[in-house]
């Protein structure tokens, strides 16, 4: 179609949402909608991609918060106490006198037990900032509580800045995580309420995609610089985001839901392109709406099939993302890399396993919408059953004293292949599918509860961790691990319908046995 022919077209049969409900700026040239038998109707889907990654710094500054203390407790860890030589010619007078090394007062030093505080309040942080989102994402948007929810990251980075004592490192560290478990909520909600069928997958995995980068980034970062150097540039991303938020539109789903076509419409010309078809699309949003009726209560969650389906699929997902074992495999990663001779310093190893994680998730986006989530998943769970299995064997043996050293790079592949699979699958899918399974009426709740089990599943492994292996050895530990994915890929062989190109309509009807 020449030029010529488009401008006719448009001059022609421009037509608007908003002049059928007599809209105060119905006459906003960015309202109107060409006809479609015009050829001219056409989406844009780089605005979608620009939303979706500034939305998503949240997520990068949830995985440098998360990976902050890898290289930043070395730093201002105490130094251990000097033990005194108890050997026969040792007298009274001579132990006695040797005590443990002072405290610098100008410097931070954190004891062991402080050391473990910091890194948990993160995800305690993370827990108790999930549930209130959800309600304040209904009761303002998702835009304005993106922005709201972003200010505490920067107060808390502050504090980390200027920390001149570990109450302070306390409470910056457990008000990241507030934030950090807030954007767990509204940037997966966003998302799927901006994102057209045919991209929705793509879009979905840019949280798990910049999660990971976020954590790429303070390991390499902080292996050449400061800690107080690296904290100033991670207070940088939120930064950053704050003012990216002020540009973005709210969703046309929390518009249409609160009565404002027009500023929907609108919004939708912004993420879609000028040339979409925002009728159309407006009258699908509303349907599903009308099909969710008015704003649900938190028992209804529960009392609706479909509802409470989504639920017990996303909380699951959730589960068996943490359940797998990927906290394990990356302890365990420094190791497995000297037992296969490799005399790589530790921070290179982090470096690399981070890069694994980003590589592969990118990949991910990109079969998403290709394989489907469900065949994803069930390749992820089943080579890292496997995967978990061949380690559990490996320790079986070494710790049992049989020569290992002709196979340490049987455990070398493993922690690769198992990262490699978890960053495709079990990585990425769980964060896109709980913004696909929930209609709008329960989706912040929703949404919410599933966050809080994820942070709640994160708190459980790290705190159990140390547990088994003291109880149960390293073998029995792996094992258990590769227990919860086998059952994780009979449950989503038998139980999770693929959500690929479906509308919310096929999902929710699905989802309510029908």
């Amino acid at each position: 179609m020449d030029s010529d022919k488009v401008v006719r077209a448009m001059a022609r049969w421009w037509q608007t949402v908003s002049e059928e409900e007599n809209y105060p700026r119905a006459h906003n040239p960015m309202l109107y909608d060409p006809l479609q038998d015009e050829g001219v109707v056409r989406t844009s889907k780089k605005m979608q991609y620009v939303a979706a990654m500034v939305v998503c710094l949240g997520a990068v500054s949830a995985g440098t918060a998360l990976a902050w203390t890898s290289p930043v407790l070395p730093q201002i860890s105490a130094p251990p106490e000097i033990v005194p030589d108890k050997d026969a010619n040792a007298t009274i007078s001579n132990i006695t006198t040797i005590a443990p090394p002072a405290l610098d007062p100008s410097r931070l030093q954190l004891t062991l037990e402080q050391q473990t505080w910091v890194s948990s309040l993160v995800a305690i942080g993370a827990f108790f900032g999930a549930l209130p989102t959800g309600y304040i994402a209904d009761a303002i948007g998702r835009r304005y509580t993106a922005l709201i929810m972003d200010v505490p990251f920067i107060v808390a980075w502050l504090a980390i800045i200027f920390a001149k004592s570990a109450e302070m490192l306390y409470f910056g560290r457990f008000v990241i995580g507030v934030s950090t478990g807030s954007f767990c909520v509204v940037a997966p909600m966003y998302i799927s309420e901006i994102a057209e069928t045919s991209i929705r997958g793509t879009l979905g995995t840019l949280f798990q995609l910049l999660l990971t980068s976020g954590i790429l980034l303070v390991y390499f970062i902080g292996a050449v610089v400061s800690w107080t150097t690296l904290s100033v540039l991670c207070l940088m991303v939120p930064v950053a985001l704050f003012f990216g938020m002020l540009i973005l539109p709210e969703t046309p789903t929390y518009l249409l839901k609160n009565g404002r076509r027009g500023d929907a419409a609108l919004s939708l010309k912004w993420l879609w392109g000028r040339y979409c078809d925002s009728r159309s699309a407006i009258q699908m949003i509303q349907a599903d709406l009308d099909q969710a009726g008015s704003d649900a209560s938190f028992m209804d969650l529960f009392r609706n099939r479909a509802a409470f389906q989504g639920l017990i699929i996303s909380m699951l997902l959730m589960f068996f993302q943490q359940f797998s074992g990927i906290n394990v495999v990356i302890f365990y990663t420094v190791p497995i890399f000297q037992s296969a001779g490799s005399t790589l310093d530790p921070s290179i190893c982090s470096i690399i396993v981070g890069f694994v994680q980003v590589v592969m998730t990118l990949v991910s986006s990109f079969l998403i919408e290709r394989s489907g989530r469900k065949f994803l998943l069930l390749f992820s769970s089943t080579m890292m059953t496997i995967c978990l299995a061949i380690l559990g064997v490996y320790f079986q043996m070494k710790d049992g004293g049989k020569d290992v050293s002709s196979i340490g790079w049987v455990p070398l592949v493993c922690v690769v292949l198992f990262m490699v699979v978890f960053s495709v699958g079990y990585g990425p899918i769980p964060w896109l599918m709980m913004g696909e399974l929930f209609l709008p009426d329960v989706k912040a709740t929703a949404v919410a509860l599933t966050v809080m089990s994820n942070w709640f599943s994160v708190f459980v492994v790290t705190k159990c961790f140390g547990s088994m292996i003291m109880a149960w050895g390293s073998d029995m530990t792996f094992w258990f691990f590769a227990l919860c994915m086998l059952i994780a890929t009979l449950y989503v062989a038998f139980m999770v319908l693929e959500t690929k190109g479906r509308s919310s309509a096929q999902i929710q009807t699905w989802l309510g046995g029908k």
